[in-house]
């Protein structure tokens, strides 16, 4: 039996989003559609749901109830809306404490996550270990795919995958596949493992696919049980290669844009999210561990900035900053010490020429009232500490 061309999706699409409305509300899918119709490219289609909590969001609190001044979070928002951001959302702690929303969304619209969609594939590999299914970070792939247990490529490590070091070459055409298994497992070296850091969505879909080996579960259905249930989302969609295929775990899942806060607050304590830990205490932490192929990051989240020399822009004005992008204009700053998680949505063409990816998160740790400017090195020129000396 032939597969049906793509128009023949549309109607059966059409009918399965009246169903859910009637379900879920009109709200969500308003938001949903919205999205979609805002979109240059073809309908996501088939889709898988990740189902979620569906909990209330942690409180809304005024920033000086949490030591920040509201006018650095206004100049941070300024900053946000002159380059063409959709929301600006700050958390520290268990609240969050500032909002902006612009070009016609809000916390619940829904949205492509962009360069956040790779992310919950490291976030679950990470459950993954916990719970045993997948025995250790440089554990070979060789191991968990038996296509590959006497193949070269079975060399390459769970860690090469997540700090995106496979070695793999780039693969054209991933996107439009309907057969991501047989694509992933058919991408041939270019590189030895673990010696280049190269973006590509390869990498990605080998975790998912490793992920519903190990788990003997859907990918879609291990990430609800794992995180994002857990975290009180509401339900989010995956792409899928085609129908009961599997995920496109480098791009394409479609959530509410406010819900991505909740890992960074994850993100921020570890782990943990209001009074339960997630992942187990650590994972974050190994995630900022700096790859041997490239030190400015770590397990798909950049560990530091190094603008170039006149260019004006800053570095992070802290150490511990790290930040998820990925592809896109999403961003999500993650401060532990001072425990703020900042997300910063945009369009998928992503940042404009001007944009200071040091600017939204300096501004918000300079407004934090316990903030520590780093300590001056030995033989550092005071005037650039103190101006007009």
């Amino acid at each position: 039996m032939s597969p049906l061309p793509r128009q023949s999706f549309l109607p059966i699409a059409a009918l399965l989003f009246l169903a859910l409305a009637a379900i879920f509300g009109p709200s969500l899918w308003q938001h949903y559609l919205g999205a979609l119709a805002r979109r240059s490219a073809p309908l996501y289609a088939p889709r898988e749901r990740v189902i979620g909590g569906n909990e209330p969001l942690a409180p809304r609190v005024a920033p000086p109830l949490e030591q920040l001044e509201p006018q650095g979070l206004e100049e941070a928002a300024r900053y946000a809306a002159a380059h063409g951001s959709r929301a600006l959302i700050v958390a520290r702690h268990d609240h969050i404490v500032f909002e902006r929303y612009w070009q016609g969304t809000d916390f619940d619209t829904v949205s492509d996550a962009q360069g956040f969609t790779p992310l919950l594939a490291v976030l679950a590999t990470g459950v993954a270990i916990q719970h045993r299914r997948i025995g250790w970070p440089d554990e070979p792939l060789g191991l968990l795919l038996p296509e590959w247990a006497a193949d070269p490529r079975g060399a390459i490590t769970v860690r090469n995958l997540l700090q995106q070091s496979s070695g793999l070459a780039a693969q054209d055409g991933l996107s439009e596949a309907h057969d991501l298994n047989a694509a992933v497992l058919g991408s041939p070296l270019g590189a030895p493992p673990g010696t280049l850091r190269f973006v590509q969505p390869v990498d990605a879909q080998l975790l998912a696919l490793v992920l519903e080996r190990a788990t003997h579960q859907r990918y879609a259905e291990y990430l609800s049980a794992a995180l994002w249930r857990r975290l009180g989302a509401a339900d989010a969609w995956l792409w899928l290669d085609h129908a009961g295929g599997l995920a496109h775990a480098d791009c394409c899942m479609f959530a509410r844009q406010g819900d991505w806060i909740r890992v960074g607050q994850m993100l921020a304590r570890d782990g943990g999210y209001r009074g339960e830990q997630v992942i187990r205490p650590g994972w974050v932490e190994f995630m900022r561990i700096p790859a041997r192929s490239d030190p400015d990051f770590g397990s798909l989240v950049r560990l530091a900035l190094r603008p170039q020399p006149g260019s004006g822009a800053e570095g992070y004005a802290s150490a511990d900053t790290f930040v998820v992008q990925g592809s896109g204009g999403n961003r999500m700053w993650i401060v532990p010490s001072l425990q703020l998680a900042i997300l910063a949505t945009g369009d998928a063409r992503g940042r404009d020429a001007h944009w200071d990816d040091a600017r939204i998160p300096n501004l918000v740790m300079r407004a934090a009232r316990d903030y520590l400017p780093p300590a001056a090195r030995p033989g550092a020129d005071l005037s650039t500490l103190v101006p007009g000396h």
